[in-house]
């Protein structure tokens, strides 16, 4: 970065480069508990105070859009007693977090199968993401019920209904038509995709959007994960030369 070009408060990140979305798979909370030989929830308790962490993270540097794999649609299979504290600490943080959400300019907005949550967590969502619609800070995407070739079935199905009846010209299908059909239809593709616990794979998340983002894998367990890190991570992708397919030159 050249001495003269102002950094962003707090650290020494080039605001020229910040990335317009940011996408986080969330892993470890389970192994993060198993360590200390506490239970899952426990983990997953913890991993809820590195999603405030990083949130406020994002405010602070300006990032627009932050997605966060926070339940998928896999998720479902796992016991029924995880799966229910589960949707019990997302109905807390909703609630526990609307006023800094508030007062912080941020905009929540949830992508997936939100018909298969519970209902008062239904509830609770709606409400969060109604009271915010106004804001135009940092739009936070929570990934509830989600999964990558879900989306894409439906947004075929959606597409294929408006030929049957139709409003679309088979030929006319192009990428940004298959883009503007999906859950994230208004947002920007992921500059810059981050997965902790060191797990190498992409489980499902946002398939077709990430086709060209820049990918980082951090050994660091999700209730482990800070500032610091985050920050460090963003200097990694600064210094990256991102060709979308063309040569550097």
């Amino acid at each position: 970065m050249n001495s003269n070009t102002p950094s962003v408060v707090g650290t020494d990140l080039n605001p020229e480069k910040i990335p317009a979305h940011v996408a986080i798979i969330m892993d470890g909370n389970g192994r993060w508990a198993k360590k200390r030989l506490l239970n899952r929830i426990k983990g997953h308790e913890k991993g809820s105070e590195a999603v405030r962490t990083i949130v406020r993270t994002c405010r602070e540097i300006e990032i627009p859009f932050l997605t966060l794999y926070a339940f998928s649609t896999e998720n479902w299979q796992r016991p029924k007693s995880e799966v229910t504290a589960l949707m019990s600490l997302l109905k807390n943080f909703l609630e526990s977090e609307k006023t800094e959400m508030l007062s912080n300019n941020i905009r929540l907005n949830a992508i997936g199968q939100i018909e298969r949550l519970p209902e008062d967590v239904r509830q609770t969502l709606h409400k969060t993401m109604d009271l915010t619609k106004n804001n135009d800070g940092l739009r936070l995407n929570l990934a509830l019920s989600y999964g990558g070739r879900s989306e894409i079935l439906r947004m075929v199905k959606q597409i294929a209904k408006k030929v049957k009846e139709g409003h679309i010209d088979p030929d006319s299908i192009t990428s940004e038509l298959v883009s503007e059909h999906l859950y994230t239809g208004d947002m920007p593709d992921p500059d810059l995709l981050i997965r902790t616990s060191g797990e190498v794979r992409i489980s499902n998340f946002l398939l077709w959007q990430i086709a060209y983002t820049e990918i980082y894998i951090t050994d660091t367990l999700w209730p482990d994960f800070g500032k610091d890190e985050f920050v460090q991570i963003l200097k990694d992708y600064q210094g990256r030369e991102r060709r979308f397919g063309r040569t550097g030159s």
